[in-house]
């Protein structure tokens, strides 16, 4: 099938011009103006952004958390991501400890092969590193296309290694071409809040924000950085919330250390003021936590500085039902909320719209450095002859309103009800194949391919 996409205004994250762009197969094979191809499909972009798919390389689709998983599936999740211009995810293969990492990999390939309906890769996490996993780690990279490996520093008993053994895996990780990912809290210094407030009878949601202070969040970072420092190994830290963090980050660059960073649209929008309103502050209720007003004028600022590089979602949902297994306790409140939807069409929003970012760093914070850090350029996040056909159509200027009656995450509610958001995902094309039109996903589960993917450079 060919599509051409006509009288757009297409935008990378080094370029923003007038063009039209032909499509062959799975391919984008002509990017010009007045192209005058015959296509199977022509698509009238006139007033439109046309823009690489998004990436959201931090995702938990169908993941066991707390008792329960997380309600998003690798169907409704990544169809859900399609319809807000997302066309590729990065989920996180929980390692058991005590287990292998193959045995991890087996568990997830279940989830994910035939079901997908976007393109999906993974990251490995980490949770019981010794000599066997280190030989794994090395099959990951080399075999399996998996080059990203996620730490936990906190969650002890469960998810978290030492100091240790993260050295040992960065080391390992450094020697044959990836890339360490982390959860950066101290969850010693957590878990002792934690215990105290329950012990206090303090039991809203609003303690596991105040069990989880700005300060474990900033120790954790420049530890972390301390480490890679060490070590000369690639690191990136997830969902980065705040000032504190953000700063241990910039310290890093004073010694001439390249620290990559991720951050999640919640924290750039999101306040911990919605932590005050009993138990509908669970709705909210993620680690880390959200933050304080300056720490969004921070992150926004840390975009704009080259020190944020990545805007993601950290998207692991429950439903109300889920959300209630800790009503009469926050630390039982699973962790997580809904949000791989709206991911570009807010940060087009509250970035773009209002001034505080370019149409290019839009792209480069929505796919194209996700697709450069974790091996996925220029297959993944640019517009390019030869790249996979990808595209994003958005409107920049129709306005919607946000709803759990009308988002398709398997959720029923809302993190952002109500709230008006101006630009609109329209169409959405996933290696050639329409997969969103007229407010329909034309594709079916089993369409998403995995992504293997090359070790970082």
């Amino acid at each position: 099938m060919s599509v051409l996409i006509k009288n757009g205004h297409v935008v990378t994250a080094s370029e923003n011009y007038p063009a039209d762009v032909y499509i062959e197969e799975d391919k984008i094979t002509a990017i010009g103006a007045n192209l005058s191809y015959k296509a199977d499909k022509v698509i009238d972009a006139g007033g439109k952004v046309v823009m690489p798919g998004g990436i959201d390389p931090h995702v938990h689709l169908d993941m066991p958390f707390m008792g329960t998983f997380s309600s998003d599936d690798y169907t409704t999740g990544t169809r859900a991501a399609l319809f807000g211009g997302t066309t590729t995810v990065i989920d996180f293969i929980l390692q058991t400890q005590g287990d292998s990492l193959y045995n991890a990999l087996r568990t997830w390939q279940k989830k994910s092969e035939g079901k997908a309906i976007g393109d999906y890769s993974y990251h490995m996490a980490v949770t019981d590193f010794n000599d066997k996993t280190a030989a794994e780690v090395v099959d990951m990279i080399e075999k399996e296309g998996i080059t990203s490996f996620k730490t936990f520093m906190a969650y002890k008993g469960a998810l978290m290694i030492d100091d240790g053994q993260m050295v040992q895996l960065m080391k390992v990780v450094k020697k044959h071409g990836g890339m360490v990912t982390v959860h950066a809290t101290n969850g010693d210094m957590i878990d002792s809040l934690i215990a105290k407030n329950q012990a206090a009878g303090n039991r809203a949601p609003l303690y596991h924000y105040l069990s989880q202070p700005e300060v474990t969040e900033a120790e954790a970072s420049a530890r972390f950085s301390d480490m890679l420092h060490y070590t000369g190994c690639k690191g990136y830290i997830v969902h980065l919330t705040c000032e504190g963090a953000l700063n241990a980050v910039r310290s890093a660059t004073q010694r001439n250390q390249t620290l990559h960073v991720e951050t999640c649209i919640q924290y750039l929008l999101l306040d911990a003021s919605l932590y005050e309103q009993d138990f509908d502050g669970a709705k909210w209720v993620m680690s880390p936590p959200l933050r304080e007003k300056k720490d969004q004028a921070a992150l926004w600022a840390g975009i704009n500085q080259g020190l944020v590089n990545v805007v993601a979602t950290d998207h692991c949902p429950f439903t109300w039902t889920q959300k209630q297994m800790g009503k009469d306790d926050f630390a039982k409140i699973p962790n997580g909320h809904p949000a791989i939807e709206h991911r570009v069409e807010l940060l087009f929003s509250e970035g773009v719209n209002k001034g505080r970012i370019s149409l290019p760093k839009f792209v480069e914070l929505s796919a194209t450095n996700a697709a450069k850090l974790f091996g996925m350029y220029p297959q993944k996040g640019t517009l390019a002859i030869g790249s996979d056909a990808d595209v994003a159509i958005l409107d920049p200027n129709k306005k919607h309103v946000l709803s759990a009656k009308t988002h398709h995450m398997n959720t029923d509610y809302s993190a952002y009800e109500g709230r008006e958001v101006t630009g609109k995902v329209e169409t959405v094309i996933l290696r050639g194949a329409v997969a969103i039109e007229n407010e329909k996903c034309l594709l079916e589960p089993g369409f998403g391919k995995f992504i293997h993917r090359n070790k970082v450079s």
